[in-house]
This record gives structure tokens, C-alpha cells and sequence, in this order.
């Protein structure tokens, strides 16, 4: 093993039932080196530091530590045993005991019990780290950022070679980030090896000295910093090469009505406390339009605030140029907006209630439940959409959790269609669907949109909503950061900007 190198993994596996989570991944870490874990959702960064920390076994490979040689860590308390400590982006200390207390808490050796050693070896490892807190202060009056860095400082107390940071930076503002880099930049002068996983491409760029992406639980390669421009970086967590890419938008006829450039909606400034900059946004009638960027860039989050299911903290919205007020989804549906989230299984379906059930739930809710339909009314809902959806489904009685994860996705879309909305939000509708249903929706998209119902459509697949949207939104780090049209509307334009820098 290199003397310069802390922690080497080579070729991990990690296989779960029907699952290769890990195929041959390599993964290297050096002595005050401050390395950045890439990919997008179902990369594998997750698996690869469960099975580093224990979490998981892994089912093949090799790990070395520097001092240690080949181990086997079956335990979070082995990793922590051998130097390799975990600080994640939920804070898992207690906010009603002091912060000398959570950094020596269940350490052993009598510190806990001898108060006075136990605040002046906090203080001392506090002013070592410039963390701006006293040990006799009370942890859930610090900031979130200072809660992180104490997080820190109890896992580098631990004779730590090995910091993995979880998106550590996620709940933090822009001054709090600085700080925390400060504090890693010194731990990297001290020769602690820190993994960083984060989904912000500007903060990798600012504080990292090499890249590994991961894509499909396979390694696409390890990279000096200076040496992956970020278009390329975008590039390579997606999958895409730069010199092979292509615009695919189908030549679908559109809305062809005479309010075609009319404004259905539009929002200025508007911002939730979800974390997103405030943005500016608008759709047109028979338009179906989207929101890209990489997963965390704040993609979601946006088209929630448009529909009143995060708190709105800022910002107008206006609906055929009448300003309103959306502050709850049913505020939003009152003004013939529909939502299908991105989370059909937390968010979207409830799984004992039948298809019939859920498909006029939304419509049940807008008329009022002192009004409920009559079953023969309902029945005639249900059986009208599972014919226009071609949803699989024995009857309008079987439970919807009986169903493909494609036929519960319809079941949703229905649910919205059968309100007859103006404008249709769609998060990741297709997602973990079959190539078949994913088609079907996106067809449907499609001929909603020529009869007139605008539709904002997101999904993590780039090609997906180059089929579908005539006009992109492209968000990174939480903000928005450009719209494409026209013939800007290719992979490579919405990588490069994406990433900030111009497609080479």
C-alpha cells in the first residue's frame, strides 16, 4: 500500500436480492486529502460507505487501512474502532445535553463522569478546530452548522484517519458552508483523509482535491480535480458522451389554439422554506415544459412551492394573469392546479384503499367530503380512466398496492386528470416503471398538451424530457441558473449549463 494512502477498496462487491449494488469498485483515499464521492440517485456512493462503515458486508473485495492492513469491519463500532468515523446529514447528537457531553458521550475511560477534564478537553478540541462554541453550552441553542461541526470534532476526537461527511452541507446557508469548509481544510492540514458526498457541484469544485464517480454501482473512474472540467464531470455521472450526443425531440404536433402564447401561470420571486433561491417561472397554455439538473439541484422543491405543498415563504403567483394566493395544495387544485409527486409510494398512493378509491380521491376532496359521489358515479369515474390509461388492474375494487409500480403510476394520473386541470405538475412520472408504461405516459403527455392543458414535466432522464418539453428550466445548487429553447435544446447544452461552463 502507498505510504501516502489511508484507506484503499478494491473491487467491492455488494449484491442484494436481484440487485448488483456494487460491481468491482475501487476506491482510494490519501493521508489529507479532501475526496469527493459523485453520482446521481442509485450510483451506489451509499452502499460503497455502508460497506466501508460496516452498515453492510460486502459479498467481495478487499479493504486496507494504513497501520492496519487487510481488514474485515462487520460493525459502525469496528469502523469507529479502526479511525473511520461517519458525520451524516442528519445530526444524530442530542440537542438537550451539552456540547462537551455529545462529544464524549459514551467514550468510557470515567471522562463523562469527571465534568471539569471533560469540558477543558472539549474547550481545548473546540479551539483546536475554531468551532465557535463553548463545552458548557447546551447543543440545541448552537446553529445547525456549528451542531455539524460538533458532529465533527466528536468523530475526529476519535483517533480519526477516515472522515466520511453525508451531505453534511445541505441544510446550511451560504456563510455557515464556508465555515464548515474551513474546518475540513483544517482537518486536511492535520492529515485526515475526508470523503465528501455531496450533490453540489460548486462546493466540490471549491473544497475537493479528486472526484470518484460511481454510476449503476459500477466505477467510471478516479480524477484530479483540475483534470474533469465540470461539463464533464455533468457527463460522466449521467452517462453521456459529449461527442455523441443528440437533440431527439419528437416532432409531436403542439397546441395550436389562438391563446397558444397566453400565460396560465406565472410566478415571480417565489420561494418555500425547502431551501430554493427565489425564482422566477411561468408556463403557457398547451405547453409542456420542465425543470433539469442534476438530483438535490432543487428540482422538486420548485414545483412544490408552485403548488403550495412546501411552506411559501415569498413571491406572487398569478393564475390567466389574476394574481392568487397558493399557501396549501387544496389552494392550488381550487385553481385548477394538479400535482403527482415524485414519491408515488409516500405521497401518492394509499395502498388499502382501492383503485376506484384513489382514482377520485382529489375530485372527492375539491366537491367536499359531506358530498361523497354515489357508487354508481364512481364507478363510472374509475372504469373511464382505467379504459383511457389502459391500467392493468382486475377491477376498480383491488387494492392499489396489489398493482405494478407502472399501474399504480396511472392510477395517480388519473386521480389528477379525472379534476380536468389547467395545468398538470408531473414529478418523475416515469420512474421505476417499465419502458412500455413509460412511453404511454409520455404519448399522453404529449396529447394533453395539443388539447390545450399546459404540463410541467421533470424527469431525472434527460433524453425523456427532451421527447417531451419544448422549453427547460435548468437548476443547480438550488438555483436557477438558465431556460433553453429551441435549438439550444440538446444534451449537450443542458450539460454544459448544467455545470456552468460552455459545451466544448
Amino acid at each position: 500500500m502507498d505510504e501516502k494512502r489511508v484507506l484503499e477498496m478494491r473491487g467491492i462487491y455488494k449484491i442484494f436480492p436481484a440487485v448488483k449494488a456494487l460491481q468491482n469498485v475501487d476506491f482510494s483515499l490519501n493521508k489529507g486529502e479532501i475526496h469527493a464521492l459523485m453520482g446521481e440517485n442509485g450510483a451506489g456512493k451509499s452502499t460503497l460507505i455502508k460497506v466501508l462503515t460496516g452498515v453492510y458486508e460486502k459479498d467481495g473485495g478487499t479493504i486496507e487501512l494504513q497501520g492496519e492492513g487487510m481488514v474485515n469491519i462487520h460493525s459502525p463500532q469496528d469502523a469507529q474502532k479502526l479511525g473511520i468515523s461517519t458525520v451524516y446529514q442528519e445530526i444524530t447528537l442530542c440537542p438537550n445535553l451539552t456540547v462537551a457531553e455529545n462529544m464524549f458521550i459514551g467514550r468510557g475511560k470515567g471522562l463523562i463522569t469527571n465534568w471539569k477534564q471533560m469540558n477543558a478537553e472539549a474547550d481545548k478540541l473546540l479551539k483546536m478546530l475554531d468551532i465557535p462554541a463553548s463545552a458548557t453550552q447546551q447543543l440545541g441553542s448552537c446553529s445547525i452548522a456549528v451542531q455539524q461541526m460538533v458532529a465533527i470534532a466528536r468523530a475526529v476526537d476519535m483517533d480519526c484517519k477516515v472522515l466520511i461527511l453525508d451531505e453534511p452541507t445541505s441544510s446550511l446557508d451560504e456563510q455557515e458552508v464556508e465555515k464548515l469548509f474551513g474546518l475540513m481544510r483544517d482537518l486536511k492540514e492535520m492529515g485526515v483523509g475526508i470523503i465528501f458526498v455531496t450533490h453540489f457541484l460548486d462546493q466540490v469544485y471549491e473544497v475537493c482535491d479528486k472526484i470518484t464517480v460511481l454510476r449503476d454501482g459500477q466505477l467510471v473512474g478516479e480524477y484530479d480535480i483540475a483534470d474533469l472540467p465540470r461539463v464533464q464531470l455533468v457527463a460522466k455521472m449521467l452517462g453521456k458522451e459529449m461527442d455523441d450526443l443528440s437533440d431527439i425531440k419528437g416532432e409531436e404536433g403542439s397546441y395550436q389554439g389562438e391563446d397558444a402564447d397566453k400565460k396560465i401561470f406565472e410566478a415571480t420571486g417565489l420561494q418555500s422554506d425547502a431551501g430554493i433561491h427565489p425564482f422566477d417561472f411561468y408556463i403557457k397554455k398547451g405547453e409542456v415544459n420542465g425543470f433539469t439538473g442534476l438530483l438535490g439541484s432543487g428540482r422538486s422543491e420548485c414545483v412544490r412551492a408552485i403548488f403550495g405543498a412546501d411552506k411559501v415563504l415569498g413571491g406572487t403567483v398569478k393564475m390567466k394573469g389574476k394574481e392568487i394566493k397558493i399557501n396549501k395544495p387544496l389552494d392550488a387544485m381550487k385553481n385548477g392546479i394538479a400535482y403527482l409527486p415524485e414519491d408515488r409510494k409516500v405521497d401518492g398512493i394509499i395502498g388499502d384503499l382501492s383503485v376506484r378509491d384513489n382514482i377520485i380521491m382529489a375530485l372527492q376532496v375539491l366537491t367536499g367530503f359531506w358530498k361523497p359521489f354515489s357508487k354508481a358515479k364512481a364507478n363510472a369515474f374509475a372504469d373511464e380512466y382505467i379504459k383511457k390509461l389502459n391500467i392493468k388492474t382486475a377491477s376498480a375494487d383491488t387494492p392499489i398496492k396489489s398493482l405494478s409500480g407502472g399501474n399504480q403510476q396511472k392510477v395517480i394520473l388519473a386521480r389528477w386528470l379525472l379534476m380536468h386541470p389547467e395545468y398538470l405538475i408531473l414529478d418523475e412520472p416515469t420512474r421505476g416503471i417499465d419502458v412500455g408504461t413509460k412511453v404511454d405516459i409520455q404519448k399522453l403527455v404529449l396529447e394533453l398538451a395539443k388539447e390545450g392543458m399546459s404540463v410541467t414535466f421533470i424527469s431525472s432522464e434527460t433524453d425523456e424530457m427532451l421527447r417531451t418539453c419544448s422549453r427547460l428550466i435548468v437548476m443547480r445548487d438550488r438555483k436557477v441558473v438558465g431556460e433553453l429553447s429551441g435549438e439550444d435544446l440538446t444534451q449537450n447544452k443542458i450539460m454544459s449549463t448544467i455545470a456552468g461552463e460552455s459545451a466544448v
